[in-house]
């Protein structure tokens, strides 16, 4: 069978993984009555509830005489080493375009990482069936963003495919009357533009992982493509480590990949993309190879982390009544585990305390790591995502992003005043009808604590894209932090609505009546830049002269609910948010009101 080897890459929310359902289905690699989820590669559950892809995934179909071997890509900024990794299994990739929407930062992204790894493109523009897509615009601005690139001109003459995925339908011409049933013009294209791999079959064995998984029978799984050679089930084999040393172990398990599943096999070949298991500590870019015969590839360039933030024991006086794991131990164990499989991420433990430093690639790359600790029962407290700071050249730098806006024209002004005072330089300004794009370049710490202030500005119709550009010399800026106080409970109890309906003129609430609260809880946002200290748990002094029924008059606010990003997004610096399998609680770090006024006191006057 001849080989094709393609990753699918895109903007966030372009259809990546509508896309290769499609091309799952129609290439018949699913039997008729075969049961099959909407958006199947999606196979985690945090991934399905939201709608993105977090890890890739890699999957093949059968196509006439062809094995395709699909590379699904995420497109979120945060998981952007895995796309620069994967561009090192595949020899083409489809680049993946909404038709209205157009070019947004990641596509810039995704396809600089594939023009760097020089790999064919061919583009396909989806959802071609929305109202007033605009599919010869957009293959203008797709071929704009390849000359901007630096493109090679053998590039330029890209192959383009319009489609839509939910329907299933696809043909070479731009008009929607012209679609068919079908993905066969892309199978096609990726035929005929696609080259074959090109490995050679009978040299000495070198396979380098890009990717690892990790599942609890044989430990460490890598996933990657045989580059030479034959590989086979218990053969001995060397790696070549990262530090120059040599390992030999036996080959345990072979996996092969089709359609869904992973498949056990004996052996695979040169061009064949397979899963290895039998090192417990294989990293991604280490190279194996024939039994005593290292022979090295060059090392796969992994960015580094850009955020970090502290993970903790749950500390709080509610510590214990949710979780299960609970113990240093269970967290630290826990969170190791998890750099098994994901190479972005660091983590460190604080000496003699039970925190540990937790490095990522940006929020939504740690809040998702908390977030599936919070469904396996963990309870933890975690610290504001703070930027890491890097000495380049004796300067110490921050990290920058690109960032774009897509807003109504009202609400544009209002925006670029709050990033102008976080330090953002305006790049480009587009008008199109009543819609305004706006393009920045910002320190990322400007847009701690932006997400939820955008909102705000932009009355939920504003949208934001941003992606890591590069370390650039430190701003003597102060921004970041959280601008307004907060309503912090001053003694523990079940809130009552007497008490809620006297301190909710301070400010907006974030509990209704009724829920539990202990001392040094956050339970609101003040109207002013200050703390204030509130009890949210009095109760009415009942007496012979006025009727205690008369409670069930009250009248208060929907209280305000924080989701956990938007709860790691709005605490400052002295502020934890305590994660429990069935709640959030934003906090202080000190909890009692007299300590904690002694500090701050002893703080200013420093």
């Amino acid at each position: 069978m001849k080989i094709r080897n393609v990753a699918i890459i895109a903007h966030v929310d372009h259809g990546k993984t509508t896309l290769v359902d499609q091309l799952l289905r129609k290439s018949g690699t699913f039997r008729d009555n075969e049961e099959v989820q909407e958006r199947a590669m999606d196979s985690n559950d945090i991934e399905r509830e939201r709608g993105i892809t977090i890890l890739a995934k890699t999957t093949a179909i059968n196509y006439k005489d062809y094995r395709i071997n699909i590379l699904d890509t995420p497109g979120h900024a945060d998981f952007g080493g895995e796309v620069e990794r994967i561009m090192k299994m595949v020899d083409g990739c489809v680049l993946v375009v909404d038709a209205l929407e157009g070019t947004m930062p990641q596509t810039r992204f995704v396809l600089k990482k594939a023009l760097e790894a020089h790999i064919q493109p061919i583009v396909v523009v989806n959802k071609i069936d929305r109202p007033n897509a605009d599919p010869s615009r957009v293959v203008d601005e797709v071929l704009d963003l390849f000359i901007e690139l630096g493109a090679p001109d053998e590039l330029l003459d890209f192959k383009t495919i319009y489609c839509s995925a939910l329907k299933g339908t696809s043909s070479y011409s731009p008009l929607i009357s012209d679609q068919k049933e079908g993905m066969d013009p892309i199978f096609e294209t990726i035929i005929s533009e696609i080259p074959e791999p090109q490995c050679d079959e009978n040299g000495e064995l070198q396979f380098q992982p890009a990717l690892l998984d990790y599942n609890d029978y044989v430990g460490k799984i890598g996933i990657g493509r045989i580059n030479r050679g034959v590989i086979k089930t218990n053969d001995m084999v060397t790696c070549c480590r990262l530090d120059g040393t040599t390992k030999n172990f036996r080959i345990q398990k072979l996996y092969g990949f089709l359609g869904l599943k992973r498949l056990e096999i004996q052996e695979a070949k040169a061009g064949d993309i397979v899963a290895i298991a039998g090192l417990p500590d294989l990293c991604v870019g280490e190279t194996i190879c024939e039994f005593n015969k290292p022979c090295p590839l060059p090392f796969i360039h992994i960015d580094e982390p850009t955020l970090q933030m502290t993970f903790g024991v749950n500390s709080s006086p509610f510590a214990g009544r949710d979780g299960k794991q609970l113990t240093a131990r269970k967290i630290e164990e826990r969170l190791y585990k998890e750099t098994q499989r994901d190479v972005s991420l660091k983590v460190e433990r604080i000496p003699n305390s039970e925190t540990w430093i937790v490095s990522g690639r940006g929020e939504l790359h740690l809040s998702i790591l908390i977030e599936n600790m919070r469904r396996e029962g963990f309870e933890l407290q975690v610290s504001k995502p703070e930027v890491i700071i890097k000495e380049i050249d004796g300067d110490p730098c921050e990290p920058y992003e690109d960032v774009q806006i897509d807003c109504p024209e009202d609400y544009v002004g209002s925006v670029m005043e709050a990033l102008g005072s976080r330090g953002a330089e305006l790049v480009h300004m587009s008008y199109n009808e009543d819609q305004v794009r706006v393009n920045y370049v910002i320190p990322s710490r400007g847009l701690l604590g932006f997400m939820t202030n955008f909102m705000t500005l932009t009355k939920g119709y504003g949208i934001i894209n941003h992606t890591f550009k590069e370390y650039r010399k430190q701003l003597k800026l102060n921004v970041g932090e959280r601008k307004i106080g907060v309503l912090v409970a001053t003694d523990g109890g079940q809130s009552t609505p007497y008490a809620l309906q006297h301190v909710e003129e301070r400010g907006t609430m974030f509990i209704g009546p009724g829920v539990e609260v202990y001392e040094g809880m956050i339970v609101g946002e003040n109207r002013y830049d200050m703390d204030l200290g509130v009890s949210v748990v009095r109760e009415k002094n009942l007496s012979n002269m006025r009727s205690s029924s008369k409670d069930t008059t009250v009248v208060l606010k929907s209280p305000r609910h924080l989701s956990l990003e938007e709860a790691l997004d709005y605490i400052n610096t002295d502020e934890l948010v305590e994660v429990t399998p069935n709640a959030y609680r934003m906090r202080k770090k000190i909890l009692n009101t007299a300590e904690r006024k002694k500090f701050e006191a002893h703080h200013r006057q420093d």
